[in-house]
């Protein structure tokens, strides 16, 4: 259902993804929420390429192009060598385009499934990564950049406030800019039988002029897995929280593939604070089929009202859900394919599909 092909160029390395899959399996799903344009839409890839010494000191650039169904992102990475004992440091200049669906989507189907909320996400930003050497269990990095941020409808037009009138960015213009310094941690434990592992993200605006962003927002993610005889249960534990300065697109929106399934993206609600909680009990039915429980539940423990707009309130989200449901874990040397079917607190149905690392 894809193609890839790498190609050399001198010293530099080319590397060309292209695939069809995920448009079928979205398909499959369910109808499309967008209008899909051109042939071109059909095509999910990525292009990157890589040269291992630039300027003759095995100095690294990397330029990688990924393409959705709806959201693309482009990257390019500069990176001059280090010994592997000091901390290694990049300069990265990034451009992201995605629709706003978590926060300003409509939920239809009694919640299992977002529209578009004529609200897309544009963001470019170019700053410094700083990954410190990792330890025995611990691994750290660091980032300071410059983003800029701004929001366009569908049809690629700025705008400064939503279908209801409300804004959209928190200085009220068509963008937002912001200095965040970003602090990235997190220890991994395993045995024979189990494993762990505790990340924490943290984040601060930094204001250097008056009208940049201030805020402090930080999230966290606790995993435990177990072996229980041929099964294995894992479960995870996700929050976080926002103060100071906020635009709506920062709020955690919860519900979908990844938070809370049987929901539509973000559809049990959008908050300045989440917490989030997994549980999923596979199990072999043979060599390459797994059999899967799961259940899945969300909060915005009542502050979705404290976003700039209330669009939870508008929208009527919840603000909190349980989702359960089963699936089937296929994994060849091919590449692995995951069926889930959720239902959620409303009675309604979803299944979602996945695939990944296709040859």
């Amino acid at each position: 259902m894809g193609a890839q092909k790498s190609i050399h160029a001198g010293k530099a390395k080319i590397d060309v993804n292209v695939d069809f899959t995920h448009k079928l399996c979205a398909s499959l799903m369910l109808p499309s929420l967008r209008n899909t344009g051109s042939p071109l839409s059909l095509i999910i890839g990525s292009l990157c390429i890589k040269h291992p010494n630039l300027f003759g000191g095995s100095e690294k650039l990397d330029v990688s192009w990924d393409k959705g169904l709806s959201d693309s992102n482009v990257s390019i990475t500069y990176r001059r060598p280090r010994p592997e004992w000091l901390c290694q440091k990049c300069f990265v200049i990034q451009h992201s385009f995605s629709p706003e669906i978590g926060v300003h989507g409509t939920p239809i189907d009694n919640f299992s499934r977002s529209g578009s909320g004529d609200v897309n996400l544009s963001r470019l930003s170019v700053g410094l990564d700083r990954n410190e050497p990792a330890s025995s269990d611990w691994s750290s990095s660091t980032s300071i950049k410059f983003e800029h941020v701004q929001l366009v409808n569908d049809d690629g037009r700025s705008i400064t406030r939503d279908i209801d009138g409300f804004p959209v960015t928190c200085s009220g213009s068509p963008h937002d800019s912001m200095l965040v310094l970003k602090q990235e941690s997190q220890c991994a434990k395993a045995n024979d039988h189990s494993f762990s592992r505790f990340s924490m993200q943290i984040e601060q605006g930094i204001p250097i002029l008056s009208k940049w962003l201030i805020f402090n927002k930080f999230k966290f993610t606790a995993t435990k897995g177990v072996k229980l005889g041929p099964a294995f249960l894992l479960a995870s534990l996700t929050g976080g929280s926002i103060v100071g300065d906020m635009a709506p697109y920062q709020a955690f929106a919860i519900g979908g593939l990844g938070s809370v399934r049987g929901y539509g993206e973000g559809a049990v609600g959008s908050g300045r604070s989440c917490l989030v909680g997994n549980s999923e009990l596979t199990f072999p039915l043979s060599k390459m089929l797994e059999g899967a429980f799961f259940v899945d539940c969300g909060t915005d423990l009542g502050s979705g009202r404290l976003v700039p707009g209330n669009p939870a309130m508008r929208q009527g989200k919840p603000g909190s859900g349980v989702g359960l449901g089963y699936g089937l874990r296929f994994k060849s040397p091919a590449g692995h394919f995951q069926v889930d079917y959720a239902i959620n607190s409303f009675q309604q149905k979803t299944v979602y599909f996945g695939i990944s690392n296709l040859i």
